[in-house]
């Protein structure tokens, strides 16, 4: 299949899937996600084809949805990609990418290393910096029900992946838990260049945050 009709395929899947999704992991995440995909690849030496379907399809089953189950999006974009008479070696490729994209609380070790893995990677935590970072924040809390600050609940900076997935925290904690993390946890040159700016602008919100909470601005 000509990578132009299965990238079309790919998008029309991927809509569909998440047609109902939570407003920070729907299909205009995963939208952003390819847009900065493809702009990181840019200045890589990548299998372009790899980038672009684990960008479509790195989220097409998140765990966090589906009762914590991490082997659900595989299988998912497995059973889609063979559909689509996609090679084995490009299936497992992407399925890489599915498998350690995630933060999981920062103290997730990759299985395995790739650029195509590095670029998916920072284009989806860039998506998570900055202004639309803030919102996602902010919409999940929403959908969960979760406080939106407690002076008195600290950060936990020391979190295992259980303890991550599991978490209640209020969501102005998100952003010490794993936001402002993000920036050093780049692995393009391109993608620490623009998590740089965005990390700025979501320190400077925290600063007016506290000082709306205080009273003091």
């Amino acid at each position: 299949m000509h990578t132009t009709d299965l990238i079309n395929n790919t998008i029309l899947f991927v809509k569909q899937k998440l047609e109902n999704a939570e407003g920070g992991h729907d299909w205009f995440h995963i939208e952003r996600v390819y847009k900065n995909a493809l702009l990181i690849a840019k200045e890589e030496n990548c299998h372009l084809e790899i980038v672009q379907l684990g960008a479509l399809l790195h989220d097409i089953a998140d765990s966090k949805f589906h009762d914590g189950d991490e082997s659900l999006g595989p299988k998912v974009a497995r059973r889609f990609l063979e559909s689509q008479d996609v090679s084995e070696d490009t299936i497992d490729a992407v399925i890489n990418i599915i498998e350690n994209i995630s933060f999981k609380g920062g103290n997730f070790e990759k299985k395995i290393n790739s650029i195509e893995l590095d670029i998916v990677q920072d284009a989806d935590r860039l998506d998570a910096l900055g202004a639309i970072g803030i919102a996602r924040t902010f919409n999940y809390g929403g959908f969960k029900n979760r406080t939106l600050y407690d002076p008195e609940i600290a950060p936990n900076l020391n979190m295992s992946k259980e303890e991550y997935k599991n978490s209640q925290a209020p969501t102005i904690n998100h952003f010490y838990e794993k936001l402002l993390l993000l920036k050093d946890k780049m692995n393009t040159e391109t993608g620490k260049q623009i998590a740089q700016q965005r990390h700025h602008f979501m320190e400077s919100f925290l600063a007016q945050f506290y000082a709306e909470w205080e009273g003091e601005k």
